[in-house]
C-alpha cells in the first residue's frame, strides 16, 4: 500500500511517501519568513510524486494530521487531503498531532502543548483536552513528557524529564505513515479538523 502523509498544524511542514513502513521519499519545509511553510504544500508533494517516478494515481491512502496545531495549519492539510481523496478516490486517515508527538522518542510519552488561555493540550494514551495549567502541574509529576518550547521551562520543573519536539529533528512523517497502518481508514467525507478549543474569532475595526 503506497501513503501519502502530510502534516502542516505544528512547526513546520512534512511530506512523506510510503510504502507499508518503508519510505519513498519525504521532504520538510520550514517557513522562510515571508510565507508560512503550508504554503508550499501542494508544490512539494508534486515534487515528491516526481522523485519517486509515481504520480497521484499510484496513491492508495492519504493520511494527515488533523490538529491540534495551528488554526491555518489544520485547514491546510485537512482540505487538502480531502481533496486529494475525493479526486482520486481513495480513503483517509486523521491522525492528531499528539499521538504523534508522543512517540517521537519511540516510547508513548505523555504529550503536554501550550493551548495559550493558561491551558495545554494533554495525551495520555488519549486526547484529554485543554487543561488548565495548574491542573497540568500535578499530572506530569512522575512523568516523561513531551511539550513545546513555550511550556519546557514550566513543564521541566514537574516533570522527570521534559523534551520539546521544536528543539530537535524527529521522524514525525514517518510516525504519521505508521500511526495511518494501524487505523481505519474512512471515506474523505469524514475527514474533520480536530479543534480542541474554538478557533479564535476576529472582531471587524
Amino acid at each position: 500500500m503506497k501513503i501519502l502523509g502530510f502534516d502542516t498544524c505544528l512547526d513546520k511542514t512534512y511530506i512523506i511517501l510510503s510504502e507499508n513502513e518503508k519510505v519513498l521519499k519525504s521532504k520538510t519545509i520550514l517557513s522562510d519568513g515571508k510565507n508560512y511553510h503550508s504554503a508550499y504544500l501542494i508544490s512539494t508533494i508534486t515534487e515528491v510524486l516526481k522523485e519517486a517516478d509515481l504520480t497521484p494515481q499510484d496513491i492508495n491512502l492519504i493520511a494527515t494530521d488533523i490538529g491540534p496545531g495551528s488554526f491555518t495549519g489544520i485547514r491546510a492539510c485537512t482540505t487538502v487531503a480531502r481533496v486529494f481523496a475525493q479526486q482520486l478516490d481513495i480513503k483517509t486517515v486523521g491522525v492528531s498531532s499528539l499521538e504523534i508527538l508522543s512517540k517521537i522518542l519511540g516510547r508513548d510519552d505523555m504529550v503536554v502543548l501550550d493551548a495559550r488561555k493558561n491551558k495545554a493540550y494533554v495525551y495520555d494514551g488519549k486526547i484529554l483536552g485543554a487543561v488548565e495549567l495548574e491542573e497540568v502541574d500535578e499530572m506530569i509529576k512522575g512523568r516523561n513528557v513531551i511539550t513545546d518550547n513555550s511550556l519546557l521551562e514550566r513543564v521541566s520543573q514537574n516533570a522527570v524529564s521534559a523534551v520539546s519536539y521544536e528543539g530537535g529533528e524527529y521522524p514525525l512523517g514517518e510516525i504519521l505513515s505508521k500511526l495511518a497502518l494501524e487505523k481505519e481508514p474512512s471515506d474523505w467525507r469524514s475527514l474533520k479538523p480536530l479543534y480542541i478549543q474554538p478557533p479564535p474569532v476576529f472582531k471587524k475595526a
